[in-house]
């Protein structure tokens, strides 16, 4: 005799509202002009709706919508200045994510696509090089760095990459300060590795490698190469990275 059948449709095939968290948050960056809202943002800065919409080749009302579907989401946090509505990406955390994902896509599959246009192909070489991967460095320079920082014993990697007391030292010696708050439960990291997508290897993320960055470009080190995430290592920025970490200019 075949068992009756069966009406509960059990916990597995009950609606889930994990799952339809998870696919909300998905379809934010499923759509092109959304991710390359966040693609853009990951350089570290704020961006006006306006230099948004000119960068993803959007009308102005079209930007405003997806931005605030990403501001609604989470993803992104906004500022208001007189007229002007600023976003960024809204926290460490969610660049994170962002870049994880990225980098996720990239490495993927056949890998990221061809350029295709002379100008695309100059900015991509240019990152390659040296860029902000959100508030830290990347490119074959944040790969140089990172190597340079475990080299030298600043950095250990046995168990995770840890600063060392060493590092600490260093750190103070180039008035190089990580934030106060770093290392306190459910607060950012003091060092993360980061996956990256040009060199797939990993370069040096966190409060370290926000620290870094931001010493970087405050002494000149470095320099944005128009309004992305390209860098361009000064003459200055050479000789220091040579004289501080043995780091020979990419």
């Amino acid at each position: 005799m075949s068992p009756e059948p069966r009406t509960d449709p059990g916990p597995a095939r009950r609606p889930d509202r994990h799952g339809r968290a998870l696919a909300a948050f998905a379809a934010l960056l499923a759509d092109p002009t959304r991710a390359a809202f966040c693609d853009a943002l990951l350089d570290g800065r704020a961006w006006t709706a306006g230099e948004l919409a000119r960068y993803a080749r959007v009308a102005p009302s079209t930007a405003s919508e997806h931005l605030s579907r990403l501001v609604a989401g989470g993803l992104l946090a906004e500022e208001r200045q007189g007229r002007h509505r600023y976003v960024r990406v809204a926290s460490p955390a969610v660049a994170t994510l962002l870049e994880d994902l990225t980098s996720f896509a990239e490495s993927g599959g056949s890998g990221p696509p061809a350029p295709r246009t002379l100008g695309e192909a100059t900015r991509l070489s240019a990152e390659a090089r040296a860029r902000t991967c959100y508030d830290h460095l990347a490119g074959r320079l944040g790969v140089a760095v990172s190597d340079a920082l475990l080299a030298r014993g600043l950095v250990a990697d046995d168990t995770g990459p840890a600063v060392t007391e060493h590092g600490r030292a260093w750190l103070a010696d180039q008035a190089i300060e990580l934030p106060p708050r770093t290392g306190r439960r459910g607060g950012r990291p003091v060092v993360r590795s980061c996956l990256d997508w040009t060199e797939r290897r990993n370069h040096l993320g966190g409060a370290l490698g926000a620290a870094l960055c931001r010493t970087a470009l405050d002494r000149a080190w470095v320099e944005r190469i128009g309004s992305g995430r390209a860098l361009r290592i000064t003459p200055d920025g050479g000789r220091a990275l040579r004289e501080l970490l043995g780091v020979e200019v990419p």
